[in-house]
């Protein structure tokens, strides 16, 4: 993955606090063609290694380099989670972009066939039941490692019970190459 992303990301929140344009897309477009490809992207930022915004696309629904500046500047503005990034909060993050593969859906007996089929630190997923959804990134299992914990976050963080899989939600997964800042 390119560090370009951590760039473009990182420009596109700045253009926000100095109020202007800092990015010409058709540079970067002409030196990084792939950033036309439609791809869906997260954007993470951190302070100290404590969570301060993440937000993403799940499906690719625009070019890559228009997705990863919409979802630097929701993460560092608009995550419901945190208030507005401050400009003395801006010179501490750490960003990581992340770039996905196409979800592709699981299909599992119960959940012990379900464990089987996910492979943590691999695999990020997306669970849906009824109008509830959520996902977690791969990157979410180095802070819960457990199958069963996993999921248990998961479907609290869709607004289900931490039990949801005995509901059979449909399961999707995909996988992630991420880039983060030094």
């Amino acid at each position: 993955m390119d560090k370009i992303l951590l760039k473009i990301a990182r420009l596109s929140i700045l253009e926000e606090f100095e109020n202007k344009k800092l990015i010409n897309k058709n540079e970067f477009i002409k030196e990084h063609p792939f950033l036309l490809e439609e791809r869906a992207s997260f954007v993470t930022l951190k302070i100290d290694a404590n969570l301060r915004g993440c937000i993403g696309s799940i499906l690719p629904r625009m070019p890559l380099i228009d997705d990863v500046i919409y979802n630097a500047k929701q993460a560092a503005f608009s995550d419901p989670r945190f208030p507005p990034l401050t400009y003395e909060e801006y010179e501490k993050i750490k960003i990581e972009v992340s770039v996905l593969t196409i979800p592709e859906k699981v299909e599992y007996e119960d959940e012990k066939d379900l464990k089987r089929k996910i492979r943590p630190k691999v695999d990020g997923i997306i669970l849906a039941l009824a109008d509830k959804q959520a996902t977690f990134l791969p990157s979410v299992w180095d802070e819960l490692p457990l199958f069963e914990i996993f999921f248990g976050h998961l479907c609290m963080k869709a607004g289900m019970n931490g039990d949801c899989l005995k509901y059979h939600p449909v399961i999707y997964k995909y996988q992630t190459q991420s880039i983060e800042e030094d």
